[in-house]
């Protein structure tokens, strides 16, 4: 998401006449995108603007350009008026829904010599109209944000708070985007929100179509919301139905969901669709029936598991990730083995995990003690981590002798003779920097560069990533109309 705010924030000033430089040491203007998620993210910003105030300082003495230095997105927002009274190097503090003030907000601090701030939340806003600047041109993945903020009021989370109520873009101008991404030769596309398969297109494009709420099928039940949800409108399966169909070259992801946001018509959809990667981000965050209640997630650990069953049941080979929390409020040593449960009854091919930390504004902040200590908070998270590591090993493993089709990405940061991409799990895939047929039946070779889809043999895995042979190139159709031929023949076969 900060990656998206960037290119959105980089796209406005880039239509109000700024320009890039390489070299920080040469710019008027330096701007932090922030993330307020977690206290470690926090540090890192303090540091890195202890680094920018030291160059304008630097520029000072020296008589050289002035330097305006900018704190845009999550954390501006949370701490407000306290970033400007700590840090009095600091000029402008933009929060996510502002970016379009930002021209306005560095002209005004440039004349005025005194900190300009916007930090005003939005009940509509979501950039529908800015077409988001890419930093990265030679990559070939790109994320598209379809919707902002959320409703969903877990009681760690600041996220409603610093980006907001939930609010969707109209479909029409995501379509638009992938279309123009597509024309520019991206391969796979991210879409992007926090609680992004509650997305629901309320605007009038009736034009495009839709499937009102009550005509489709409800998840898995068991799950619950603080909220009351949203009826009629266009709804994630009807997005990720017309997005899959702008390019059957063009893989497509999504993150990050919540386990309540799941019908049937987006898991047949996934299964469908050789373009929509069977691939899901499961957030969990804990195995405790107790502990889950106190985050106010709105299920139990065996509602949880059930929704695992239930997708497994339709999208046999899916690949699953998930966030866990260490540490959070209350949690006994039980608490945690559930946990540990959990991730060994899944087995989950990624999971981001971390040690709680508190965050000011959440409920956990005003109704909650922060009682675990911090050395038991990193002894569970790196106990979390084993565990999961072990595990995603087991998943790895299991792979070898499978063919599997890789998105190039590059070449491997380790070895300049190896090629890195990805599966459609999303896990790196290792294999030698070869030249290879432009074809299954085909003989003539072909070098490999980002952006090629290769069909590769599994013959090692560990925790994290699969080592390959590379066998030869070719389109994601193609690859996935062959695995369907092998696989009715062989069907046919054990007949």
């Amino acid at each position: 998401m900060n990656v998206s705010d960037t290119e959105i924030a980089w796209s406005i000033l880039k239509k109000n006449g700024y320009d890039r430089t390489s070299d920080v040491t040469e710019a008027d203007v330096i701007l932090l995108m922030t993330c307020a998620i977690r206290e470690g993210a926090e540090g890192k910003v303090w540091s890195q603007l202890e680094f920018f105030k030291t160059l304008k300082k630097r520029h000072r003495v020296r008589g050289r350009h002035p330097v305006t230095i900018g704190l845009l997105g999550c954390m501006a927002e949370r701490l407000k008026q306290e970033i400007v009274e700590r840090d009095k190097m600091i000029d402008v503090v933009c929060g996510p829904d502002a970016y379009r003030d930002l021209p306005h907000l560095l002209a005004s601090a440039a004349s005025s010599g005194h900190a300009a701030v916007n930090v005003q939340l939005s009940l509509e806003e979501t950039y529908a109209d800015v077409v988001p600047v890419r930093y990265d041109t030679s990559n070939t993945s790109a994320f598209v944000s379809i919707m902002r903020g959320c409703d969903n009021m877990c009681t760690y989370c600041i996220v409603p708070f610093t980006r907001g109520r939930e609010r969707s873009r109209p479909m029409g101008s995501i379509l638009n985007e992938i279309r123009a991404l597509s024309d520019e030769g991206i391969k796979e596309v991210t879409l992007l929100g926090q609680n992004v398969n509650s997305y629901r297109d309320m605007s009038e494009d009736h034009h495009l179509g839709g499937v009102d709420l009550d005509s489709v099928s409800a998840p898995c039940s068991g799950f619950k919301t603080v909220y009351k949800p949203r009826k009629g409108g266009r709804r994630f399966a009807d997005l990720l139905d017309k997005v899959s169909l702008i390019d059957p070259e063009m893989r497509i992801r999504f993150t990050s969901p919540h386990p309540k946001d799941f019908p049937d018509e987006v898991l047949r959809l996934i299964q469908e669709r050789p373009n929509i990667c069977k691939q899901l981000h499961l957030p969990a965050q804990s195995g405790s029936d107790r502990v889950l209640a106190s985050m106010g997630r709105g299920y139990t650990c065996s509602a949880y598991v059930d929704l695992v069953h239930h997708i497994r049941s339709i999208i046999s080979d899916v690949a699953l990730s998930s966030d866990f929390i260490a540490g959070f409020c209350g949690e006994t040593d039980e608490d945690h083995q559930d946990t540990l449960s959990l991730i060994r009854h899944v087995k989950y091919n990624f999971a981001f995990c971390f040690p709680y930390s508190m965050r000011q504004k959440t409920r956990a902040f005003h109704r909650l003690i922060d009682d675990v200590p911090a050395d038991v908070k990193q002894k569970r998270h790196k106990e979390i981590a084993s565990v999961f590591r072990v595990e995603s090993e087991k998943v790895n493993i299991s792979q070898i002798g499978s063919k599997q089709l890789v998105l190039v990405e590059g070449n491997s940061k380790r070895s300049p003779q190896d090629i890195a991409g990805r599966n459609e799990a999303n896990t790196r895939v290792i294999f030698p920097n070869a030249e290879l047929p432009s074809s299954k039946e085909a003989q003539d070779l072909h070098p490999v560069k980002p952006g090629d889809y290769v069909a590769v043999q599994i013959v090692s895995g560990t925790s994290q990533t699969l080592r390959a042979v590379p066998l030869y190139h070719t389109t994601l159709q193609d690859f996935w109309k062959n695995q369907a031929s092998y696989k009715y023949d062989l069907e046919l076969s054990l007949i």
